[in-house]
């Protein structure tokens, strides 16, 4: 799937990943609603890894423009 199929997706709570990945990423989630220090956190992207947990994620050139996008099942 390409970026433009798989985001309505990701917007809709499902985790997604690539498939041309390495292997440690575990798949990419989007944040509608977060509070930090009592202020609102805009939405935003996480990629949940094997070996560090979650971290944020800002998808690249390549990533929006890959065809390999798949919903992690």
């Amino acid at each position: 799937m390409t970026f433009e199929e798989i985001l309505p997706r990701l917007k809709e709570g499902e985790k997604i990943i690539r498939k041309g990945w390495s292997g440690c990423e575990i798949g990419v989630i989007i944040v509608n609603e977060a509070v930090y220090e009592g202020k609102t956190v805009t939405p935003h992207f996480l990629i949940q890894t094997s070996d560090e947990g979650y971290s944020m994620f800002s998808p690249t050139v390549c990533d929006i423009l890959a065809e390999d996008w798949q919903v992690v099942v």
